[in-house]
């Protein structure tokens, strides 16, 4: 038991409607803690991308306590409470647990009771040992019955039963220690880590939904860069995008290569935009990825990338782009092999050509990437490479994405479109998926990939 004053945890930092649903449910006089990421990010000093509550009510007695509630959820029911525009998750020791499938030893000490013997069962099923903690909000104190203040000083992932049974018993608990991993910077343990990479391959049998999901938990939430170096240090990244694996093999990466490119430099640039609480909606990253490969299909000048970006912030007006780009004076980084050498364009109809036709490749490049034929094929070139047709795109998020170039594809001003207007991202539209203020990350994080900042400080144009 550890004091949460003395690690620096208030309860003014619980937000007010998770408080909410706590102070109602301890009212009833049922026990209630704070459970999982969101206790780790409290000791690490971290902003918590959510909160989970834990509580002895059943999931009904739950329900009957407030107005808009919800039992969600077959294998691992919870209750998702509605409180303002928020929800809520609440989970119960009486619901919440895995189906045991080994020995289980409630060891006797005189310093536990009943209500550590409930605790420490619940922490059992945990997934990593750093999502072991609860939180105790009234009494002030944090319970780790697995080791998971230790892993957190040392920074390593650490699974909490042996590392083979636990992504056996499900293989999604794999990409979400890529992404913990990944967002906090942290290291595998020896045994997690060589079953991350010995049990790569069961993650195709997840639902696409799901992969999509934890996708965008590792690309959305400001720790895209990392993510993507750390499945492609493991063998996960030609099962799961393998035309981005592919482009990675031609770069002559080596797994543990700590060089960039020009895709990992743009999600880095997108990293430095968002943040656990500040999210962005998937058809940004999706974006990101399809307009990468049509450049590295057919390489351009940074100039026609300039315009590009230029014209998808305001909305597709080619002419305002090419009079605000033949104003830089910017350097581009010349390390990427997607750019060629700059040209001089004599006719300012070629260049709008060039971007048009940049624009539909990125259509191009992006039907690939929901192509399953395609996808499969992408890594057959590398005969030890596994096989992987996986398409996790949904026709939704296809048509969405599509919807973002089509401005400049077709070369006109959007009609009724009201553009960005200042540079401050209104992140609430970002991650609802506001078409003008992704359009404006997307150019901001396109534009200073291709212009860094910090190659040059002065004679700087930007799409804002």
């Amino acid at each position: 038991m550890l004091s949460s004053k003395e690690l620096g945890i208030r309860s003014s930092m619980i937000p007010k409607p998770t408080r909410a649903v706590l102070n109602e449910l301890r009212k009833k006089g049922y026990d209630v803690y704070l459970v999982g990421g969101c206790v780790r990010d409290f000791v690490m000093k971290k902003t918590p991308k959510d909160f989970d509550i834990i509580t002895s009510a059943d999931l009904r007695e739950v329900k009957k306590n407030f107005s808009h509630c919800n039992i969600v959820g077959k294998r691992f029911p919870i209750c998702h409470v509605h409180v303002n525009d928020c929800i809520v998750e609440v989970s119960s020791f009486n619901t919440h647990g895995r189906k045991q499938n080994h020995d289980l030893t409630y060891f006797s000490r005189s310093d536990c009771d009943e209500h550590d013997y409930v605790r420490w069962r619940n922490c059992l099923g945990r997934d990593f040992t750093i999502n072991g903690l609860m939180f105790n909000p009234y009494s002030k104190l944090v319970y780790d019955y697995l080791g998971g203040m230790e892993d957190i000083k040392n920074s390593k992932v650490r699974t909490v039963i042996p590392a083979n049974m636990s992504f056996s018993e499900d293989c999604a608990r794999i990409l979400r220690a890529i992404r913990i991993a990944a967002r906090l910077g942290f290291r595998f343990s020896k045994e997690t880590a060589y079953s991350v990479k010995d049990l790569a391959s069961s993650v195709l049998r997840l639902d696409k939904g799901r992969i999509l999901m934890e996708m965008n938990y590792m690309l959305a939430y400001g720790s895209a860069e990392n993510s993507l170096r750390l499945l492609w240090k493991f063998g996960l990244l030609e099962l799961l995008l393998p035309i981005q694996a592919a482009y990675f093999v031609s770069q002559g990466f080596r797994r543990r290569d700590k060089r960039s490119n020009m895709l990992l430099a743009m999600f880095a640039n997108l990293d430095k935009l968002l943040a656990p609480n500040r999210p962005c909606h998937n058809s940004l990253w999706v974006g990101i990825l399809a307009f990468h490969q049509a450049l590295v299909r057919q390489p351009r000048d940074p100039i026609v990338v300039a315009i590009f970006t230029l014209a998808l912030h305001n909305g597709g007006n080619l002419s305002e782009a090419v009079d605000i780009a033949k104003k830089i004076t910017h350097s581009h980084d010349g390390s990427y092999s997607e750019l060629l050498e700059p040209q001089k364009w004599d006719a300012e109809g070629d260049l709008v050509g060039d971007v048009i036709d940049l624009a539909s490749s990125v259509g191009s490049a992006l039907s690939s990437m929901t192509d399953e034929h395609f996808v499969s094929q992408a890594m057959a070139r590398y005969p030890q490479a596994p096989y992987s047709d996986l398409v996790f795109i949904p026709l939704q998020l296809y048509l969405r994405v599509c919807r973002l170039f089509e401005c400049v594809r077709c070369g006109q001003r959007e009609r009724n479109l009201v553009t960005k207007k200042g540079y401050k991202i209104n992140y609430f539209a970002l991650a609802q998926g506001g078409i003008a203020e992704v359009r404006h990350v997307f150019a901001r994080v396109v534009f200073d990939t291709v212009f860094p900042p910090n190659l040059e400080n002065e004679g700087r144009a930007n799409p804002a």
